[in-house]
C-alpha cells in the first residue's frame, strides 16, 4: 500500500505540483482513507522526503555499478552514466520531474540531505573524468568539476522537454548527447 500511495502521489506532484496536491487527492486517486495515509507518512513533506530519497538512492546505486565496472574505459562509463540519465527519463520520468521540481517544497533539513546525495552523484562524475584526465582518456586541459556540470546540465534538462515517445528514441539522445560531449573531451 504505501507504494501504491508513494506512486499515486509521483504522478498527482507531476500533473498538479506539490502544492496543488492535497492528502484528500491522493487518497481519492487510490481510494483509499486519510487514515490509511497516515498509517504509512507522517505528513505530504514525509512523503515527498521518501521519494526524493529512493530517486537519489537508486540512480547512485546504479550509477556505482556503472563505476566499477573495471571492463569499461573512462569514456564508456561516463558513456553509460549518460545513458542512465537518459533512460531514467524513459523509464522513470515522472519521478525525476518530481526530483527536480519539487524540491523546493522540502524543509531545510530534507534539502541539505538530499543535495548531499545529489553532489555525490556529480562527484563521481567529477572523479571519473578526473581519472580518465590522468589516464590521458580525455583531454589534459579539461577542468574536470565544469565538464561534471556540463554533462548534467545537458542530460538534466532533458526532463523539462525529452519526451520518450517522441520524434527521438532514448537512445538516439543517448548517443548525440554522447558524442556532444564525448567528443569535445577526447584528445585530438
Amino acid at each position: 500500500m504505501k507504494a501504491k500511495i508513494t506512486q499515486a502521489s509521483v504522478l498527482l506532484f507531476e500533473e498538479k505540483g506539490f502544492s496543488d496536491t492535497s492528502i484528500q487527492d491522493i487518497v481519492e486517486a487510490i481510494g483509499v482513507t486519510k487514515g490509511t495515509f497516515y498509517y504509512y507518512f507522517n505528513s505530504k513533506e514525509q512523503l515527498l522526503m521518501e521519494i526524493h530519497l529512493e530517486y537519489i538512492s537508486d540512480l547512485l546505486k546504479r550509477q556505482q555499478s556503472i563505476l566499477e565496472s573495471d571492463h569499461l574505459s573512462g569514456r564508456e562509463k561516463l558513456e553509460a552514466i549518460i545513458a542512465l540519465l537518459i533512460h531514467d527519463i524513459q523509464y522513470n520520468g515522472p519521478s525525476g520531474r518530481v526530483f527536480f521540481r519539487e524540491m523546493r517544497h522540502l524543509v531545510e533539513q530534507n534539502v541539505d540531505t538530499i543535495e548531499k546525495q545529489r553532489d555525490l552523484f556529480r562527484l563521481n562524475i567529477e572523479q571519473l573524468i578526473t581519472d580518465s584526465i590522468e589516464a590521458g582518456e580525455f583531454r589534459q586541459d579539461l577542468r574536470a568539476d565544469i565538464v561534471a556540470f556540463g554533462v548534467l546540465g545537458i542530460t538534466n534538462y532533458s526532463y523539462n522537454w525529452f519526451n520518450p515517445k517522441g520524434n527521438m528514441s532514448a537512445d538516439e539522445l543517448v548517443e548525440l548527447f554522447s558524442s556532444l560531449l564525448l567528443e569535445g573531451i577526447i584528445p585530438r
